[in-house]
């Protein structure tokens, strides 16, 4: 009986005596290994893609009749993208994508609030599914939807001509505002599940004390409910404005000459000229603006909120005086 005691104790100051660091590491690897397929589709449609794109912009077309070679590699393709004629395109590329992010965070932002705080609980789940109603239909299908809607023989040019508000024909499609309206209708969603979240997770408590207090409507979203959901309006921006900035298909049915987007100038290069070293180049330099836009905004944004960050901290502070 001694020893079987004697054995048991020693079992038990072994693993006791087994560095917490070492059982960490054991319970951990199980949790990392969840996260394999995450990496493996990340590596396969995104990292392999980009270079490969990375690979074909240090090369050069060969001849007519190819497409691309690597057998000698250098910049000089980036020189010939970043040419006036890109320049110019990236700057309406840039004025689309911030102008249309706006106005799909205007109209986004109270729409998303009133269904998370104050629509009705029961019919919640029946008005998320009727945002959604739009990404049943093809991207392409719901664009060239929007090409007959602005149409100047269209049905809308007809009924603002009938009512008196258009002198004659609609002129806006193959226009950049045509753009505009496209890539509000086609990303709107995107911007509105993401503000949904957000003010769903703001907790109901800190609301009715902020009330409790004396603070009004405005207050109490300008204090708590804004500041809590200020995540997911910065994920709903950068789901809208990164792939509203590489869009081709909206431009392209809605835009004509005017309209013309990075998107545009990019795909003509892979498909018309055949040339995919200039193309790769092209798409390269895009995503690196793309970047330093998203660095510039949140800068920006950064230099806005500092003051009234500075001010909420001094009101905290006094409070715990």
């Amino acid at each position: 009986m001694t020893d079987v005691t004697t054995h048991s104790t020693n079992a038990n100051v072994s693993l006791l005596d087994t560095p917490p660091r070492r059982r960490r590491d054991w319970l951990r690897a199980p949790r990392a290994a969840l996260a394999l397929p995450a990496w493996a589709w990340l590596i396969a449609f995104f990292v392999a893609p980009v270079g490969m794109v990375l690979w074909f912009s240090f090369g050069y077309k060969p001849g007519i009749f190819g497409t691309h070679a690597n057998d000698r590699l250098s910049f000089d393709r980036y020189a010939e993208a970043l040419s006036p004629t890109f320049f110019q395109t990236f700057q309406n590329t840039l004025w689309v994508g911030v102008t249309g992010t706006l106005i799909c965070l205007a109209i986004s932002l109270p729409f998303a609030y009133w269904l998370a705080l104050k629509s009705n609980p029961s019919r919640r789940g029946l008005y998320v599914a009727l945002v959604m109603v739009p990404f049943w239909t093809n991207l392409l299908v719901r664009t060239i939807g929007w090409q007959i809607i602005l149409a100047p023989e269209g049905w809308l040019s007809k009924l603002l001509q009938g009512i008196g508000l258009s002198n004659g024909p609609l002129s806006l499609l193959n226009t950049r505002e045509a753009v505009i309206i496209g890539v509000v209708y086609n990303y709107l969603p995107m911007m509105i599940l993401p503000l949904f979240v957000a003010f769903d997770r703001v907790a109901g408590p800190l609301r009715e004390a902020s009330a409790d207090l004396g603070a009004n409507r405005v207050t109490t979203f300008l204090r708590v409910t804004l500041p809590l959901a200020w995540p997911g309006i910065l994920v709903g921006i950068l789901l809208v404005f990164i792939p509203l900035m590489g869009d081709y298909v909206t431009p392209t049915v809605l835009g004509g000459a005017q309209g013309m987007m990075i998107g545009q100038l990019v795909a003509s290069q892979f498909q018309t000229a055949q040339n995919w070293a200039l193309g790769s180049a092209m798409a390269i330099s895009l995503i690196m603006m793309i970047f330093l836009s998203i660095v510039a905004i949140w800068a920006i944004t950064r230099l806005v909120a500092l003051p009234f960050q500075r001010h909420w901290k001094l009101e905290l502070g006094e409070a715990a005086k």
